[in-house]
């Protein structure tokens, strides 16, 4: 093992050692020990492919690592990164000492990104109750980057098995939500997923805005936040020359027959644009964060902790977002990061 923030290379082959430094180097954080990330870093850092296509150094407490690979019975990661301490951490346990940990391995991997030191960074689950007990005042990774990072302009990016989410309002209660839409923040977040779009391939994107009521309020009868606040805000990014379309019924949006029609769906809260998401992407869902200037992806899964240090976790979501973070910081073109 080599606890440090690059491969060793390997002796006696030069121009393999020179093709090896041009990969783009991935700093992959270990989420909350007391989950499935560290098993997944396991998982995910001895991957062939992977590491035919980028350097992937995982950052988080060797001890630990080391421990998760020795009952799950996985090679622990070639390449560690070590920056906390939390070797006697209890598998499927909330605790203070875990969110301490999980925040340290996403502080140095931001560090290292900003610094030059790392192309991209994906992220491992963490647990919002660990964290905060840590003392984090942000809810989840997306507002931690963003203050980390002194980006005001973020949102989130839902991407996977042909669907492209983005997320007005994301981490508050459904209750403040109404409260919280405006046109402004519909028009920001539209701006971010066509550049998003733009990045992932899709030159001239068509987006579908969501309502926000039953029916997109059906005329008025189930509220008016629709024509108030959804309807301007599309005629804005119009205006602008985007390719939007709406307010749909939130109900319809996700059908076969309509999502063909469209490259993304603007959704206005949390859960009306994750729960088809996960229902139809979960094994293959990426969370990209759009507007930061690093690259930043991770799985679309929690952190699992009933089947923490099992050897049970399926890796794809995880292997899905490292596959998206090499894509991203070898691609030059602006948009996502």
């Amino acid at each position: 093992m080599t606890v440090a923030g690059r491969l060793a290379p390997a002796a006696g082959d030069a121009q393999l050692v020179h093709q090896r430094m041009e990969l783009p180097r991935i700093a992959i954080t270990m989420g909350d020990p007391a989950g499935i990330g560290p098993e997944l870093c396991c998982r995910i850092a001895n991957d062939a492919e992977l590491a035919r296509r980028g350097r992937l150094t995982v950052f988080g407490c060797p001890r630990l690592l080391q421990r998760v690979a020795q009952v799950t019975g996985l090679p622990a990661p070639p390449t560690i990164r070590s920056c906390s301490a939390a070797s006697d951490i209890v598998p499927g346990q909330i605790s203070a000492a875990a969110g301490a940990a999980a925040l340290a391995a996403v502080e140095a991997g931001i560090d290292a990104c900003l610094a030059g030191e790392a192309d991209a960074l994906v992220t491992a689950p963490i647990h919002k109750q660990a964290i905060a007990a840590a003392g984090c005042p942000h809810p989840g990774h997306t507002e931690l980057l963003a203050e980390r990072c002194g980006c005001d302009d973020v949102a989130m990016l839902l991407s996977g098995a042909g669907l492209q989410v983005a997320l007005v309002t994301i981490h508050q209660s459904l209750v403040s939500v109404a409260g919280a839409l405006c046109s402004s923040e519909i028009i920001r977040v539209g701006r971010l997923l066509v550049a998003g779009l733009r990045r992932l391939g899709r030159p001239a994107p068509r987006i579908a805005v969501l309502g926000f009521n039953p029916h997109a309020g059906d005329g008025g009868r189930f509220g008016d936040e629709e024509a108030r606040i959804v309807a301007p805000a599309i005629a804005a990014l119009r205006a602008e020359g985007i390719d939007a379309d709406g307010p749909l019924p939130p109900d319809t949006a996700f059908a076969p027959a309509i999502r063909r029609r469209y490259d993304g769906h603007l959704c206005l809260y949390h859960d009306q644009g994750l729960i088809p998401f996960k229902a139809l992407a979960f094994d293959a869902g990426v969370n990209i964060t759009l507007g930061l200037p690093i690259v930043r992806t991770s799985p679309d899964h929690g952190t699992a902790f009933d089947i923490a240090w099992q050897g049970r976790a399926a890796a794809s979501s995880m292997r899905a977002a490292v596959t998206a973070a090499i894509a991203m910081a070898t691609d030059p073109s602006p948009g996502v990061a």
